[in-house]
């Protein structure tokens, strides 16, 4: 049988852990890094593909030494862009990130969001971050293909089931 003391120890950690919630069920925090190579004939986004929880907040840094770079959703609100994005999800827009900046987006609303660099689209750096999963309310599927995307973007979304197998997808493993 434990001791008085240490069932007031246990129990007093226990109070003090509960005093501080935040610090131990705090939101997620999820990386991606925009890079390029040393001369800049690549670019990309890594991971290109990531699934994440409804709540997470979703970072992206400019570890490209060579090139800025912005992490922008496709919604009509941004240079009247087809949505790819859930319809009740809010876009976001990094602007220009220098090389060592960093900009952050929380993501709440399942579904999947694509996203793309706004000066480096037509060379296909676009990811794509699926929150939730099928099944939850909400949910809002991939976008369908559309004209407004350069084939090179289009072939950078690497397929909901996979990033949902995966968890997180890099450029080199996206078909």
């Amino acid at each position: 049988m434990p001791a008085r003391r240490q069932v007031l120890a246990i129990g007093g950690g226990v109070f003090a852990a509960l005093g501080r919630p935040r610090a131990l069920w705090a939101d997620p925090v999820e990386s991606v890094e925009m890079k390029g190579t040393a001369r800049g004939e690549r670019i990309w986004f890594a991971p290109v593909g990531l699934a994440v929880m409804p709540g997470t907040t979703v970072r992206f840094t400019n570890r490209d030494p060579g090139n800025s770079h912005t992490s922008t959703a496709y919604h009509p609100d941004i240079l009247d862009r087809q949505l790819r994005i859930p319809p009740d999800a809010a876009p976001w827009d990094s602007d220009f990130l220098l090389p060592g900046e960093s900009f952050e987006v929380t993501l709440t609303v399942p579904g999947v969001y694509d996203y793309y660099c706004m000066p480096h689209e037509m060379a296909g750096m676009v990811g794509r971050i699926v929150v939730g999963r099928p099944g939850d309310p909400g949910w809002q599927g991939a976008a369908p293909d559309s004209a407004d995307l350069e084939p090179d973007a289009l072939a950078g979304f690497p397929p909901v089931d996979e990033i949902l197998a995966k968890g997180r997808i890099l450029k080199e493993e996206a078909r």
